[in-house]
């Protein structure tokens, strides 16, 4: 999914909205990954989620759509 497609407020993780939404995706057996750029976020605790959601095997963040593709249909 791109990045753009997201509300801003997702990515604000005191809202709760990034937590409940992937929640569901992992609760329904649902992989995803989220591209685009995140380097202009500067909170620590985002970085760190981007980080522990990228060392799982449901959640990811990456930079490109071809890698998205990737994570989702090689990861088992």
């Amino acid at each position: 999914m791109d990045k753009k497609l997201i509300v801003e407020d997702f990515f604000v993780l005191s809202s709760g909205l990034a937590g409940e939404i992937l929640q569901k995706y992992i609760n329904y057996g649902g992989k995803i990954a989220i591209y685009g750029d995140f380097s202009h976020y500067t909170s620590k605790p985002l970085k760190d989620f981007i980080y522990e959601c990228n060392q799982g095997k449901d959640v990811f963040f990456v930079a490109t759509k071809e890698e998205a593709i990737q994570k989702i249909t090689t990861i088992i």
